[in-house]
């Protein structure tokens, strides 16, 4: 029975998911936890991170999330970092930015790296998203001819960047964070899947034409939404490991209506087995393939957008951790900090961290440290984690401001660590 695997070590679910689809087990909320953890590829990490580790960790989690926010580190480069350490930056981007990279970017959860092979999976998305637009913005209503005249340069000259491109329009301007309508055109054509990312360099983006970029097997493949729906739910389910239905929506962002027949036909073929986690308010759906560990083994800081804790209504949920990061906060009104990092340990969250990585002082700033009501914090573990950061951003070591109710605790730690 899935109880005694859940008890009795790390056993995936998938020998006997068959025969209990239609049987709700239950399972604690620990458990919960490191069924999660472990789906998201948590555990004692490598030595050294390989390529194959790398390609290996982003077909786990199924997407990187991106975001332009650099004070410690893009986001992108996170989630690997936690669960991997230490790795070639320049070989992340050369997988997923180089010329011949296997992955590609579109709007799944928000904008992200996925793998190639899953463009197609988003077809559905993009002509909804073309008739929407067309028939409701009056910017795309207008400009018609500027959006063929972007779709002839890109099949002169893709890829190219936008500020690549000359135009009388390529002028900043206007609320979409100051882009000029060149900009605007050609993310209109990505958002249609008439553009995609043709790599970036320093973090711009360039666009391309798909039949530029992609094979003729990925753009020849037809997926239907429900076809496409059942795929990514299921990719979510693998991912998550437990999952709500409203967990299982968020993590491409996909509407309940589209995610409720996808989960009735995951479960019927006996990939998705209902649970019931003791403590939730929800039912949950356990991934046949699911491994559950006895025990987590982790040090890490999350980036804001990790999955682990992106849907901030499960990660209240799972680990009692309510989160919200700052940056669009004015400064004076800010509780914990600008870009505020979850503090992983083990199985549990157990505080908050904000950091910065001060290249002109050649040091990793430590600008805010709080730990969660009743949190046990191995200090020791924490100091030997934010040296090994240190290390991997090419710092020489790290200074503590005086902001937060662990940071002077853990400054006396990392200047005394025996005393």
């Amino acid at each position: 029975m899935v109880e005694r695997a859940l008890t009795h070590g790390e056993q995936p679910v998938s020998s006997v998911a068959a025969s209990l689809v239609t049987v709700v087990e239950s399972v604690s909320a620990a458990q919960a936890r490191r069924i999660a953890l472990a789906a998201q590829g948590f555990g004692k990490p490598p030595a050294v991170a390989s390529t194959r580790q790398l390609n290996a960790a982003i077909q786990r989690l199924g997407l990187l999330q991106l975001d332009s926010i650099n004070v410690y580190e893009r986001s992108h480069y996170l989630p690997l970092y936690a669960r991997l350490g230490a790795y070639d930056k320049s070989v992340l981007d050369r997988l997923t930015f180089g010329r011949r990279s296997k992955y590609i970017e579109y709007w799944a959860h928000e904008a992200a790296i996925i793998p190639t092979e899953d463009w197609p999976l988003w077809r559905w998305k993009m002509e909804q998203l073309r008739e929407r637009d067309l028939g409701r913005e009056p910017w795309v209503q207008q400009n018609a001819e500027m959006l063929q005249w972007l779709r002839d340069e890109l099949a002169a000259r893709g890829p190219v960047a936008a500020s690549q491109i000359e135009h009388d329009s390529n002028r900043r301007a206007g609320p979409w964070w100051g882009w000029s309508d060149v900009k605007r055109g050609l993310e209109y054509l990505f958002r249609w899947g008439d553009a995609v990312s043709g790599g970036r360099t320093r973090f711009e983006r360039s666009y391309a034409l798909p039949e530029q970029i992609l094979s003729g097997e990925v753009l020849s493949r037809v997926i239907s939404r429900q076809d496409a729906h059942r795929a990514l739910v299921e990719r979510s389910a693998s991912a998550l490991g437990i999952a709500t239905t409203s967990d299982l929506a968020d993590y491409y962002r996909l509407k309940s209506a589209d995610v409720r027949p996808a989960i009735a036909d995951l479960a019927d073929a006996g990939v998705l087995v209902p649970v019931a986690v003791r403590g939730w308010s929800q039912g949950a759906w356990l991934h046949r393939d699911a491994r559950i560990p006895r025990r987590i083994e982790a040090e890490a800081l999350l980036s804001p957008f990790d999955p682990v804790v992106w849907d901030r209504a499960r990660a209240l949920r799972m680990f009692g951790f309510h989160y919200r990061i700052e940056v669009y906060t004015p400064a004076p009104k800010r509780i914990y900090g600008y870009y505020t990092l979850p503090l992983l340990i083990d199985d549990a969250l157990v505080g908050r961290i904000d950091l910065k990585s001060d290249r002109q002082a050649g040091v990793l700033r430590v600008q805010s440290a709080w730990r969660e009501v009743a949190a046990s914090v191995d200090l020791d573990r924490v100091v030997a984690l934010l040296n090994r950061i240190a290390a991997w951003q090419g710092l020489g070591g790290v200074e503590f401001a005086e902001r937060g109710d662990l940071i002077a605790e853990l400054a006396r730690h990392y200047r005394n660590p025996l005393g």
